[in-house]
C-alpha cells in the first residue's frame, strides 16, 4: 500500500492499492497525449476510481466531458458511488443517464412503450401535442427547475434521487437529467448511447458537444464485440409484416397494403424454397431475393421501391401521432417495416453484413452485423478512449477486432494470492457435442453435488448454455442439490432486470445462513458484472466451455474475420469469445486478494495448452487435473483452514 498524496486530488481514499498509482499515471498520460488505452486489471483492483482519478485532472483543466459507459445499471450505479466519494475531496459533477422509460412520470409512456426508439417518438409527440404536464411545468416552474439543475451539479446523484425530487415538484426527470448532463463533468451511461448509430446521433446533438470534446471510458470492455454487433444488427418477423397489412387497411393506405401483401407472399415463397423442408433454423439468402416477387409483380425499379419505403416511414410517423392523440399504444407496424427494409436495401453489397432468413418464432428476416469495429468508427475523433476489463487477454486480439488505433496496452498482475485460489479441472467429462449424453450429465451432477457440499455457503454453477443447464436438470440436478440443504436459485431466460436483481439479492442473503446455489449460464448477467463478496460466492462450478453453436451467423463471422485477419478468423470469431466468458465467470469468486475461492471446471479441454494460454496467470498456475475423489480431497484440504 502507498499513500495517495500529492498529484492525486481526485483519488478519494487515504491509501492506494498495489499498482493503482501506475494505472492512474498511465491513464493520465494517454488522455493528455490524445491516445487510447487498453487496460486489463483484475477484479478488486479498483479500476473505476483509478480511471476517474487519471482522467479528471486533465478533463477539468481543459474542459473535456467524460463519458463513462457500462453495460448494466449496477455497474453504472457503482461509478456514481465513486464520484460521490471523489466529490467529498475535490468538486466534481456527475449524472447517470437512464432511458426515458426509467425516467418518466407520464403513465402513457411507461404503460405503452418498450423500446428506446418508440419512447423517444412518444415523448416528442406528447410534448408537441401539449399532453405532458411535467414538460409544461418546466416553463411554469422555471426557477425551481433551474435550482434543481444547480443542486444536482453540486452532488453526483443516482437516478432514483433525481426521480424523487422531480416527482415532488411534478417536473420531467428525464429532461432534468439531460439538463444536468449538459453541464456535468462526467456522464455515466449505457454502451448503447455510443454504439447504436441512431441513438448516438440524437445523444450528441442533445448535448451540443463535438466528439473532440469527449474522453470516453468503456468499462467491462470484453463485452464490447457482442454488444457492438447487437447494436448494429436488426430483425423483423412475418407477424410484423402481416400486422402492417392490417394497419394499412385500417388507415386506408391501399398502395402500401397492396405492396405489403405482395411482399409478404414473396417471403412465403422464399421460405418454402429455402427453409420449409430443411432441418435448419436459419439460412443465408441473397438480399435481392427478398424484393424479387414484389418488384416483378409491380414492375418496380429501385427509385420507385425506395419511394414506397420512404412513404411507409412517413405514414408510420403520422399513425404514431394519431394513436397518441387517441390514447392508444403508439406503435406503427407500417413504419417499422419501412425502416427495416430501407436499412436492408442500403446494405446490399456490403461484406460486413449477413442477410438471414430464420424460422425462430415464425418466419423472420435478420440483418446480422459481422464487424464490431464499425460501431467504434467515432473514436478516431474523440480526445481519448480507455477500454478496461479484468478479461482482455490477449489484448492485441481485442485491439484488432475493435479496430482501435494509437493504443497503449497494459496488463496489470493478478491480485489473487496463490494460496487463496484453487482451480480443479475434471479429467473425465466434457460438453463436446458428440460426448453429451444423459450418462455424462449424471456424472457431472455427482461432481456438482459433491462440490456444493464441500464449498462453504454460496456456490455458483454456470453452464456453457441453457441447453447444458437443461441437460443437468433432466439428470435430476435440482433434486440432488436439495439434499445438500442449500437453497436453489435458477436463472430464467427473459426475466426482467428487476426480477433477476431480486433473485440475486435473495441468493446473496443466504450467505448468512446455510448457503445457496445459483444456477445460470456463462456470458449471462449473473456470471459477469455481478459482485459477490465474502461468502456470497465461495466457489463456482463451470460446466463446459461456452463455444457458440456452428450456426450460419457464427460461420459467417469466422469467414469475415479470416478475410480481415488471415489465419486468425476461427480464433477471433469462435474460440476467444468463449474463453473470455469462462474466465469472467471464474472471476466471480475473487473480489479481493484476501478472498478464498474454488473454481471447478467440468470439461477436460481446459487442460489443453491451446485453451490454457487464454486464461489469466492466476488460473493457469493453480490448475490441477482431478477425478471426483481427488476433487473432494482437494476441496476438503482447501477449506479446512477456513
Amino acid at each position: 500500500m502507498s499513500d495517495a498524496g500529492e498529484g492525486f486530488e481526485y483519488f478519494p481514499y487515504e491509501e492506494l492499492r498495489p499498482h493503482q498509482r501506475e494505472f492512474i499515471d498511465l491513464v493520465a498520460e494517454a488522455v493528455k497525449n490524445g491516445e487510447n488505452a487498453i487496460i486489463e486489471a483484475p477484479t478488486g483492483f479498483g479500476k473505476t476510481v483509478s480511471v476517474l482519478a487519471g482522467i479528471l485532472p486533465h478533463a477539468k483543466e481543459m474542459g473535456y466531458k467524460v463519458l463513462y459507459l457500462a453495460r448494466t445499471h449496477r455497474q453504472m450505479d457503482r461509478v456514481i458511488e465513486e464520484l460521490k466519494a471523489i466529490n467529498r475531496k475535490s468538486p466534481v459533477s456527475g449524472v447517470e443517464l437512464r432511458s426515458r422509460k426509467d425516467l418518466c412520470l407520464h403513465t402513457y409512456l411507461t404503460q405503452f412503450t418498450s423500446d428506446a426508439y418508440t419512447a423517444m417518438v412518444v415523448c416528442k409527440n406528447l410534448k408537441k401535442l401539449g399532453k405532458c404536464e411535467f414538460y409544461e411545468n418546466e416553463k411554469k416552474k422555471k426557477i425551481e427547475f433551474d435550482e434543481l439543475v444547480k443542486f444536482f451539479l453540486g452532488e453526483p446523484s443516482h437516478p432514483a434521487e433525481i426521480l424523487n425530487y422531480a416527482e415532488t415538484l411534478e417536473l420531467c426527470p428525464y429532461d432534468l437529467t439531460r439538463r444536468v448532463a449538459e453541464k456535468a463533468d462526467v456522464i455515466v451511461a449505457s454502451y448503447l448511447y455510443l454504439l447504436s448509430p441512431s441513438i448516438r446521433e440524437n445523444f450528441m446533438s442533445s448535448l451540443d458537444v463535438d466528439y473532440s470534446d469527449l474522453i470516453v471510458v468503456f468499462d467491462e470492455a470484453h463485452n464490447l464485440p457482442d454488444q457492438a454487433i447487437s447494436a448494429l444488427s436488426d430483425r423483423i418477423s412475418i407477424h410484423t409484416v402481416n400486422r402492417a397489412i392490417k394497419e394499412a387497411d385500417e388507415y386506408n393506405e391501399h398502395e402500401i397494403a397492396n405492396f405489403l401483401s405482395i411482399f409478404g407472399r414473396g417471403l412465403e415463397i422464399l421460405y418454402d424454397e429455402k427453409l420449409k423442408d430443411r432441418d435448419v433454423q436459419e439460412t443465408p439468402i441473397q438480399p435481392e431475393l427478398v424484393f424479387a416477387h414484389v418488384v416483378d409483380i409491380l414492375s418496380l425499379d429501385t427509385r420507385r421501391l425506395v419511394r414506397i419505403l420512404n412513404d411507409m416511414v412517413a405514414v408510420g410517423d403520422a399513425i404514431r401521432e394519431d394513436r397518441i392523440e387517441k390514447g392508444k399504444p403508439p406503435r406503427s407496424y407500417i413504419g417499422r417495416v419501412g425502416e427495416f427494409l430501407l436499412f436492408w436495401l442500403s446494405l446490399i453489397g456490403r461484406e460486413d453484413y449477413l442477410f438471414l432468413m430464420s424460422r425462430d418464432k415464425g418466419l423472420s428476416l435478420e440483418l446480422v452485423a459481422l464487424d464490431p469495429s464499425k460501431a467504434l468508427s467515432f473514436i478516431k475523433n474523440v480526445q481519448s478512449t480507455v477500454f478496461m476489463s479484468g478479461t482482455l487477454t490477449p489484448m492485441e486480439a481485442f485491439r484488432d477486432v475493435m479496430g482501435i488505433e494509437k493504443a497503449k496496452l497494459k496488463k496489470f498482475p493478478r491480485m489473487v494470492k496463490r494460496e487463496n485460489a484453487q482451480v480443479l479441472v475434471a479429467k473425465d467429462v466434457s460438453t463436446r457435442g458428440d460426448e453429451r449424453s444423459l450418462q455424462v450429465y449424471r456424472r457431472m451432477v455427482e461432481y456438482i453435488v459433491d462440490a456444493v457440499r464441500l464449498i462453504p455457503k454460496n456456490v455458483g454453477v454456470f453452464t456453457a448454455s441453457y441447453e447444458v443447464l437443461q441437460g443437468l436438470l433432466s439428470a435430476n440436478l435440482q433434486v440432488r442439490l436439495e439434499e445438500t440443504g442449500k437453497a436453489i436459485f435458477i436463472e430464467k431466460q427473459g426475466a426482467s432486470s428487476a426480477e433477476n436483481d431480486a433473485m440475486v439479492a435473495s441468493f446473496k442473503a443466504h450467505a448468512k445462513g446455510n448457503g445457496a446455489v445459483l444456477l445460470g449460464v456463462m456470458g449471462g448477467r449473473n456470471s459477469e458484472g455481478q459482485d459477490y463478496s465474502g461468502d456470497e460466492m465461495n466457489g463456482v462450478i463451470l460446466v463446459g466451455i461456452p463455444y457458440a453453436r456452428p450456426t450460419p451467423r457464427v460461420q459467417a463471422q469466422i469467414r469475415y474475420f479470416e478475410r480481415k485477419f488471415p489465419g486468425k478468423g476461427r480464433y477471433y470469431g469462435y474460440y476467444l469469445p468463449a474463453h473470455r466468458k469462462l474466465v469472467q465467470a471464474a472471476g466471480r469468486v475473487h473480489r479481493s486478494a484476501e478472498e478464498k475461492g474454488s473454481i471447478v471446471v467440468l470439461d477436460y479441454r481446459l487442460l489443453w495448452n491451446s485453451i490454457k494460454k487464454d486464461l489469466p496467470d492466476w488460473m493457469r498456475e493453480s490448475i490441477r487435473p482431478v477425478d471426483r475423489e481427488r476433487m473432494r480431497l482437494y476441496l476438503r484440504r482447501f477449506w479446512e483452514a477456513r
